[in-house]
Order: structure tokens, then C-alpha cells, then sequence
């Protein structure tokens, strides 16, 4: 099978609309972790992302009849820029339907194209069965985003190009995965040409429906996905992809949040250019698979997938990327509540620059101060806390601690003795009109909030942090109010940090 998709591939139309990316060796970051690693720029396209050249190929492909009627299709963003543009360049109608929680930017952009926009749902999901319901009504041609040849054929141009640029040895070629498209398409060209280079997929931690159906030999569709890499925020991959996905891909890679955005800063320190968290998921995963396989000396090529960030984005990017990079420890440090300890702490933690400094006086004997120091890696941490509690600071390293990294470092204020029955629950609210007010409706009369923090990040979705008061004998119906609810939540009620602190 792997011939017809090099044929596909080979005849693909894509050059009309995207363009020939760079392939750009990342000096600092190439030196920074002993390999070399060479940068796919799709981010460059026209639109921004590689996305353009999957839509434009299916699109070429249509009889005049069915570019007539027009296409529609369902999409986070990017597949929608790349559907638009190209019904802009063949002259057809397009309807885009996108989910409500896409991020402004791309809304925006889509709108300039000139295609109709349908805003519905929570998800790309959402957004796909409604865009078949049009689609039935109104006789549309559907371009999928991931799950279909001849988009997989485009995105496979990729592959074409990189082989064609570095005729040298590659070790390895990581490649972001949603739906899978991407992934299909450069894994089928390489294998089929040279199939001594490992093809490895990268996916967000929230969001690794191919990882998951992979390892489950089937394709498993998640519950909930995780919106921070909002452009593979798929609940699940495409029955095309996963096939191919299953016959040439050689390994995968899943990181986190903080590992995303410190591919970010990564790609920014490199190329003065700003990457969205999805298109720096390959960046980010080549890093790891470095670490964990204590690779050397090896040419690697990632594919920076996407450019189209909020700006208002930045600033989490910005805050996360250190802890990302294991350059800075967060540390929950108790210390005796008298003159002196202050001194005797910042001696401890020697000329090392302090990030931040947090405290609020709560008790007559011991105070608990919340640190942010800038390190030079994961060992460093370790020593260092450990050097704390030898020498009399009983200390909690809070480095990976979503509720710290997220809230606690905002609110630190000291507890309240009126607090009583009270449980911590951390959401994610969907950033839409009524997300708040859906949630204080369902509470019941007798339930009262302690404590709320809330933080937009520019993202399509809210980081809130709720204190409840539950009374005895409620704790059924709390359940049941979550169940309702249907927000993503986590329990934070027995988190150190929350009893040390709040």
C-alpha cells in the first residue's frame, strides 16, 4: 500500500497555494542536547501551517460538478484556513464549521478568506457531526481533516520535500499527531523510499487518542481532550490513519504541557519566530526521545507544524516554559516562625536567582513559604531539596504540581479557620459566555464557595479553582453535580501544597 501513497503523493497538487518550506538546522538547540536537529518551517505556509496542502490536494481532485456545489468541512483552525484559501483559489463556496472554544485568531482568519463560518459544540467532534448534518442538507462535499487519501497524500509532500533537502543521513523524523493525517502521509513516503529512518509520533499528554489505540490494538476515543494544543485536540484518530499509523510508525513520544511550551521558547531562541503549542509538539517530542534514549550525535528533523498562537497565550508560554525546561523548582519550604529564618533559608539556597517569593503569616511556630528558584535541571532539584531538609527545612518539591504551577503561585494568602468542610476542586471552564454561570446554577442552596481563582491564558478554555463547603451527607449529590456538569476536573483536596498553604 505504501506504492499507491508514494504514487499519491508523487502527483500530488499543492504547489499551486503552499509553498516549499525551509529545513533549518536549530544551532542552539542542536548544541544545547548533542544532536542535530533540522526544523520542518510549515509554520511559513500562507496560511500558516501544513494543513493547506492536504485541503488544496482533495480539493484539486473534485469534479467540477462537486466544486460547483461547494465543500464543507469541520475543523479547530488550521485544516479550515487551508479549505478556505483553496476554495478561494478554485473559486468554490465553503462552509467551515468550527468548534466554540476555537481560538479567536483562527476565527478571524478564516472570516478573511471569505468562507461561511458555523460556530457549534465543545470539540472538533462536535463540530464534525454537525458539519455532517449541513453537509446532508445542503449536498456539500465534505474535506475531511485527516481521514482521507488524497489529504493524507498532501500533507505527504512533506516527506518529498525533506528527503530532497537532506540527502544525508536521518535518524529520525517526529512528527505531530491529532487525527493523524500528517503522521499517514510522511510515514508512507519515507517508508517507501527509506525505510531505515524511524518515523516517530508526538502527542500532547490530554490528548493521545493514537498512542492509546496503538497500545489497545483498535481505535479507542477518548472522553475528554485536552485544549491547550488545541490543533490535536482530536478525541479520535481516523480509521485510514491508524491504519497506517499501525504498519509504518516506529515509535511515539508523549509530553506534557510545560514540555511544549519550553519547545516554544525553544523555536523562539532559534528563529526569533513564535510556534502554536501544537506545532511545537515534534520539537518538544524529539527533545524527550533524546533524553530517554540517551541519544548522541544523531540528525534529527521535527516539523514545526503551526504558527497561528494568541497572543494572549504568551504570557503562560512564558511562564511555564522554565518549568518546562527543568530551569526552574518550585518548592513549598516550612521553616521555623522567628527572627532569622528568612536569612538562614536564602543561605541555604546560596546565589541561585529566586523567581519567587511567596508568604503570608498564619501561625505563632512555623511558617510555610512558597519558592521559585532558577535551576539547571531535574538533578539540580533533587540535590536541592535535599540539601533543604538536611539542613532543618522540611521541604516539598511542588516542580510538577498543576495546582501549584497554576494557581497556588498567584493566591498564596494563608488559610481560613472558616473553611470548614471544605473540598478544592481544580476545572477546566470552557471560555465562553455562561461557562460560570452554568456552573453556580447546579450548585445546590446549601453549598457555599470559599475560595475561587481563575486564570484565562488566552486559551480556549478557563483554569479555575474552586473551594466548596459540602456539608455532611452531601457528598452523593456533589458527585452527581460533577457528573452533571461535565467540566474536567481534579480532586485537590488532599494536595500538600493546598493543606500547607490554604
Amino acid at each position: 500500500m505504501s506504492t499507491d501513497y508514494l504514487k499519491r503523493i508523487l502527483s500530488a497538487k499543492v504547489y499551486d497555494v503552499a509553498v516549499k518550506t525551509p529545513l533549518e538546522k536549530a544551532e542552539l538547540l542542536s548544541e544545547r542536547i548533542g544532536n542535530t536537529v533540522l526544523i520542518k518551517r510549515e509554520d511559513t505556509q500562507p496560511v500558516y501551517s501544513f494543513k493547506l496542502r492536504g485541503a488544496y490536494n482533495k480539493m484539486a481532485h473534485l469534479s467540477p460538478a462537486a466544486l460547483a456545489k461547494g465543500v464543507i468541512t469541520a475543523s479547530a483552525g488550521n485544516h479550515a484556513q487551508g479549505v478556505a484559501l483553496s476554495a478561494q483559489r478554485l473559486g468554490c463556496r465553503a462552509v467551515i464549521v468550527m468548534p466554540t472554544t476555537t481560538p479567536p485568531v483562527k476565527i478571524d482568519a478564516v472570516r478573511r478568506l471569505g468562507a461561511e463560518i458555523v460556530l457549534h459544540g465543545e470539540s472538533y467532534s462536535d463540530a464534525f457531526d454537525k458539519a455532517q448534518e449541513i453537509q446532508a442538507k445542503r449536498h456539500l462535499t465534505f474535506v475531511h481533516p485527516f481521514d482521507d487519501p488524497d489529504v493524507i497524500a498532501g500533507q505527504g509532500t512533506i516527506a518529498m520535500e525533506i528527503l530532497q533537502q537532506h540527502t544525508g543521513p536521518i535518524d529520525a523524523v517526529f512528527v505531530a499527531i491529532g487525527g493523524g493525517g500528517l503522521i499517514a502521509g510522511v510515514s508512507s513516503y519515507i517508508k517507501a523510499l527509506r525505510p531505515e529512518i524511524k518515523v516517530i509520533g508526538v502527542q500532547a499528554a490530554d490528548s493521545d487518542a493514537m498512542v492509546r489505540s496503538i497500545q489497545a490494538g483498535k481505535r479507542i476515543r477518548l472522553s475528554d481532550v485536552g485544549l491547550f494544543s488545541d490543533g490535536t485536540a482530536v478525541k479520535q484518530v481516523g480509521v485510514e490513519t491508524f491504519r497506517l499509523a499501525k504498519e509504518y510508525v516506529d515509535d511515539y513520544v508523549v509530553v506534557n504541557t510545560d514540555e511544549i511550551c519550553a519547545a516554544i521558547k525553544d523555536v523562539f531562541q532559534d528563529s526569533r519566530r513564535v510556534l502554536e503549542p501544537a506545532g511545537a509538539l515534534a520539537i518538544a517530542g524529539a527533545k524527550k526521545y533524546v533524553a530517554q534514549h540517551h541519544l548522541k550525535k544523531q540528525t534529527l528533523v521535527a516539523i514545526a507544524c503551526g504558527a497561528n498562537m494568541n497572543f494572549n497565550r504568551l504570557g503562560f508560554v512564558s511562564e511555564r516554559a522554565e518549568v518546562g525546561e527543568a530551569r526552574e523548582a518550585l518548592f513549598a519550604v516550612t521553616l521555623p516562625e522567628e527572627r532569622g529564618s528568612f536569612r538562614a533559608l536564602c543561605k541555604q539556597l546560596g546565589a541561585r536567582h529566586i523567581t519567587e517569593f511567596n508568604y503570608r503569616v498564619s501561625d505563632t511556630n512555623t511558617a510555610h513559604v512558597f519558592v521559585g528558584v532558577q535551576v539547571q535541571g531535574v538533578t539540580e532539584i533533587v540535590k536541592l531539596a535535599a540539601s533543604l531538609k538536611k539542613n532543618g527545612f522540611p521541604t516539598v518539591d511542588l516542580s510538577q504540581d498543576e495546582f501549584a504551577k497554576t494557581h497556588l503561585r498567584h493566591m498564596v494568602g494563608g488559610r481560613s479557620g472558616l473553611a470548614k468542610d471544605e473540598l478544592l476542586y481544580r476545572f477546566e471552564f470552557p471560555e465562553r459566555p455562561g461557562a460560570l454561570s452554568r456552573f453556580l446554577d447546579a450548585m445546590h442552596p446549601e453549598w457555599n464557595i470559599s475560595l475561587f481563582h481563575y486564570r484565562n491564558h488566552g486559551a480556549d478554555y478557563g483554569q479555575t479553582l474552586v473551594g466548596i463547603q459540602i456539608p455532611t451527607g452531601h457528598k452523593k449529590s456533589f458527585k452527581a453535580f460533577l457528573d452533571v456538569l461535565g467540566y474536567p476536573n481534579w480532586n485537590e483536596t488532599q494536595n500538600p501544597a493546598y493543606r500547607l498553604f490554604l
